[in-house]
Formats: structure tokens, C-alpha cells, sequence
């Protein structure tokens, strides 16, 4: 079966552009330039397998119609387009829960690389159960739980707790983790990963035995407690 992808833009010819050339990589893509037939999907089965999103789209922008797919479709996998160097465009996108980003007008390889990376990163995986001091991390259905509460993490944030639950009690450098996690390592992702980090501590905050301590222009020490 094919992998079917979402395209959401409305220029004509680039949109043309984009789906040619995907479908010359195997890829199924259902093209919409008007994001409102979109949001008429939510209520579906929504048979798709990752969503490519223009940021500037009349009637309803990027942004706006990936909080309403995540909201209906939690960790949907989802890239955006954006304007080339839009800073606060990424930033934006990668605060929402955007797995992955690129920059218009874009390399067709380059797109393909980062929906395959996207892809291999949200295959089903092993069920496994993880203690970390106080709380226990569901690797199937990204579930951090506490006595106190649940957070369904995203698959990005996942990917790193379970880098730095490698490498605890280490000291471990920030290129390391982009070049693993991100596979690039540039201004934009490394803003990133202070996001991802801010979430993390903020998840942790019910344990005060949990560190994960900045190390200022090298990387992070982590302290995971675990059984």
C-alpha cells in the first residue's frame, strides 16, 4: 500500500509541481488547494499517513489548520512550507507540533528525504514500558504518566526523552542530539531543541529528582532515576 500524503497549497503551479514529482516516489497525493475541504475530513477515518501544509493559504493559514487537524488527530506527522528565511514562520510551526519543516521554493529531494526520515521516525515500534523515577514512559502510545497526571507526548518529543534516557548521567552535546534527532543542525533547529527541552522539563516538574541541567554552549546533563 502506498503512502498517501495530504498537500495543502494553493499556488497552482507549484502545488502541480510538488505532487508530480511525489508520485514519481511511489507517494499517493491528495491535493487541496482550499484548506476548508480539509477540515470537512476531520470527522472521517482521515486516510492519510503525513500532511505537507503551506503557511500562507486564503481563508485558513497553515498554522491555524494544523492545531485543528492535531486536535482531532493527535501526532499526526505534518511538514510545513514556508516563506524561504521566515524565522518566526519555523519557530511557529515547530511550537504547534510540526514535525519538520522546509523552506519554498524547496529541493524536490531534499522535501522526499525529510517525508521519508518523518515516515521511518512514526512507523509503530515495540511496545515498551519505561520507569523514569516517579513516572512510567508508554513507547506505543507516547504516554508519560504520573500519579498526578498524563501527558501524550509528540513523537519528536519521544525521540529525544528516549536520546537523553541513553546518554543519563552523561554529559551530552547539543550537535550530537540535532544530528541524531533532527538530522540537521542549523539556527532553526537548534531553537527547536530548546522547545523540546522547555516541554520536557515542564513534564518532569512533579519530580524533583529529574534534572535536565544546560550546559551554556555545550549541551545538557540529564539525571533520569530509573528502576
Amino acid at each position: 500500500m502506498k503512502t498517501k500524503i495530504l498537500l495543502a497549497e494553493d499556488d497552482p503551479d507549484f502545488g502541480m509541481i510538488l505532487k508530480q514529482y511525489l508520485e514519481l516516489e511511489d507517494f499517493e497525493v491528495v491535493w487541496f488547494q482550499n484548506p476548508e475541504e480539509i477540515v470537512g475530513l476531520l470527522s472521517t477515518d482521515f486516510p492519510f499517513h503525513l500532511g505537507i501544509l503551506d503557511i500562507m493559504m486564503p481563508s485558513i493559514d497553515g498554522f491555524s489548520l494544523a492545531k485543528m487537524i492535531l486536535k482531532e488527530k493527535t501526532n499526526f506527522p505534518l511538514l510545513f512550507l514556508t516563506a524561504k528565511n521566515q524565522k518566526i514562520d519555523r519557530l511557529m510551526g515547530l511550537k504547534i507540533g510540526a514535525d519538520d519543516y522546509i523552506a519554498k521554493p524547496c529541493d524536490p529531494e531534499e522535501l522526499v528525504l525529510r517525508i521519508r526520515n518523518i515516515l521511518k521516525r512514526t512507523q509503530p515500534a515495540a511496545t515498551l514500558q519505561i520507569r523514569i523515577g516517579e513516572y512510567s514512559l508508554d513507547t506505543e502510545k507516547l504516554l508519560l504518566s504520573h500519579p498526578e497526571g498524563n501527558v501524550r507526548l509528540t513523537i519528536r518529543e519521544q525521540e529525544l526523552l528516549l536520546y537523553l534516557l541513553k546518554h543519563n548521567h552523561t554529559m551530552i552535546k547539543r550537535d550530537d542530539i540535532l544530528d541524531n534527532i533532527w538530522e540537521t543542525n542549523d539556527y532553526f533547529t537548534g531553537r527547536s531543541l530548546d522547545v523540546f527541552i522547555s516541554r520536557l522539563r515542564k513534564y518532569f516538574l512533579a519530580d524533583s529528582k529529574i534534572k535536565i541541567q544546560s550546559l551554556r554552549g555545550i549541551g545538557f546533563e540529564v539525571d533520569f532515576p530509573t528502576n
